[in-house]
C-alpha cells in the first residue's frame, strides 16, 4: 500500500519554510531558490500556515498589493492539514479534496516529517498503476 512515508522516501523530507513576519517578496525568493510552489509558515518552530504561489496570485497580485509591503501572515492559508506518515495515498486524495488544499504536512509523532503535494500524490498513483500494468502484462504473456 502506498503511504505518505512511501512518497517522502522517494522525494525526500525537506520542509521549506518561512516566518509569518517575512515579506511576501522574501517568501517568493525562497520559493524560487528552492524551486517549490509553497512554503510552510513556522512560528517558534510550530506550523501555523501554508503560503503558496496561488495565495500570492489571488491575495497580492489581484488585490493590487505590493509583495515588498505585504507580510506572509497577511495572506497565508491558516488551514494546515496534518497527516501521519502511515496515511494511504487514497486517504490523502480524500483529505485534499475535502479541505480543498494542495499540500499536507506529514508528521511522525511529534516531528514534522515532510510535505506532500497534490503533484506528489498524482505521481505516486501513476507510478503504482504503471507497476501493476507491467506485472499484469508479464503474467499474461508468461
Amino acid at each position: 500500500m502506498l503511504t505518505v512515508r512511501t512518497i517522502l522516501h522517494e522525494k525526500g523530507n525537506a520542509v521549506f519554510h518561512v516566518s509569518p513576519n517575512a515579506t511576501v517578496l522574501d517568501a517568493l525568493r525562497e520559493m524560487a531558490e528552492r524551486d517549490c510552489g509553497a512554503l510552510i509558515v513556522l512560528e517558534d518552530g510550530c506550523p501555523i500556515g501554508v503560503l503558496s504561489e496561488r495565495d500570492y496570485a489571488r491575495k497580492v497580485v489581484l488585490m493590487g498589493r505590493l509583495s515588498k509591503d505585504t507580510l506572509v501572515r497577511e495572506i497565508m492559508d491558516e488551514n494546515v492539514v496534518r497527516v501521519p506518515t502511515t496515511l494511504s495515498v487514497q486517504e490523502c486524495m480524500l483529505l485534499m479534496t475535502e479541505y480543498r488544499t494542495r499540500h499536507l504536512l506529514a508528521h511522525d509523532g511529534e516531528h514534522i516529517a515532510g510535505v506532500v503535494s497534490i503533484g506528489d500524490v498524482v505521481k505516486a498513483v501513476i507510478s503504482d498503476q504503471q507497476f501493476t500494468i507491467t506485472q499484469l502484462e508479464k503474467y499474461i504473456t508468461g
